[in-house]
């Protein structure tokens, strides 16, 4: 369906100039920022696959487990699920084993992300299910989920699924208005299947967001590579380190790029010239902890009721009915 571009060649252009326009404005707040979502270009969704595989990143193993364990709960609980939408679907092994719990005939897979690598394998992942058909949107959730609202409604219910913790990369009140986007995009009785990491010692959260073998910490520098490559960028990857932290009193672990000396860095692309301090810091990634009752409230907030909810290592899977 796709034809990925190669990890050396630029995204086409209308994504480079929304880069380009993200890079200009979020580089010249205080603090110093980049959106998360610039950080799954090819290679940036290559190392992410590789962090789910560290043994300090336990989110993907736990929920794999959740969801052979609890996926015929889930459509037990929705009804005769025909439609199914995921925001952020990697490379669709948790979707697949979420379906092993699906009794039934065909069913449509809607799948929605920025990064086109991510589609591909998922889509490719998929196939060896016969009875899925797959339609995908490149796209940010939110635009991906408008266009999913204006096909023609099936039958049966639809399911949305959220997992992996996305929703932690959301603000908190951005979070209820991306829910309540979802809900927007539903009919009432419609489900909503999300996962959400669990707060947990801080030392356990940093190791999960840096790892002892750098494999996050490449994560976070290609995002400076991508902006080297795609908008004619020339920061110095050996002038900015990685850096997590927890903040307890927000509930979210913190990703940070440090500049480690005196430094210009030019964005032609972005009409930028900015001057870095040591120590002064570019903030690429909040990935917010729940608690599980704080989730159901979210989800309530969002137009959901909390139907259903299951915990494990420190993860909780909660099925939302559209109200």
């Amino acid at each position: 369906m796709y034809t990925p571009p190669s990890a050396a060649s630029p995204a086409p252009d209308i994504d480079r100039g929304s880069f380009a326009d993200d890079v200009g404005y979020y580089l010249s707040l205080m603090p110093r920022q980049l959106p998360s979502r610039y950080l799954y270009d090819e290679i940036g969704s290559a190392l992410f696959e590789a962090i789910c595989h560290l043994p300090w990143y336990r989110i993907t193993r736990t929920e794999r487990a959740m969801l052979n364990l609890h996926a015929r709960d889930v459509f037990s609980r929705t009804g005769r699920v025909d439609t199914i939408v995921e925001l952020g679907p990697g490379g669709g092994e948790k979707l697949v084993k979420l379906l092993t719990g699906r009794n039934g005939d065909g069913v449509t897979v809607h799948l929605v992300d920025v990064s086109r690598a991510a589609l591909d394998a998922a889509t490719r992942t998929l196939a060896i299910r016969p009875e899925v058909s797959v339609e995908a949107y490149q796209d940010t959730y939110e635009l991906g989920l408008a266009e999913f609202a204006r096909r023609p409604r099936s039958a049966g219910r639809t399911l949305a699924v959220c997992l992996g913790s996305n929703i932690g990369n959301f603000d908190p009140p951005d979070a209820d208005v991306f829910l309540q986007t979802i809900r927007s995009a539903l009919a009432p009785g419609d489900g909503l299947l999300l996962g959400a990491d669990l707060v947990k010692p801080e030392r356990e959260l940093l190791l999960a967001y840096d790892d002892p073998l750098g494999v996050t910490a490449a994560f976070n520098r290609n995002l400076l590579v991508r902006a080297n490559r795609e908008l004619a960028a020339d920061f110095d990857l050996d002038g900015f380190a990685h850096r997590a932290v927890w903040q307890a009193d927000a509930s979210r672990v913190e990703m940070h790029l440090v500049s480690t000396k005196s430094q210009r860095v030019r964005v032609p692309a972005a009409g930028l010239d900015i001057a870095f301090d040591a120590g002064e810091m570019i903030w690429t990634e909040s990935s917010y902890k729940y608690h599980p009752h704080g989730i159901a409230a979210m989800l309530e907030r969002g137009g959901f009721d909390a139907a259903e909810q299951w915990t494990s290592d420190g993860f909780a899977l909660t099925l939302g009915r559209a109200r």
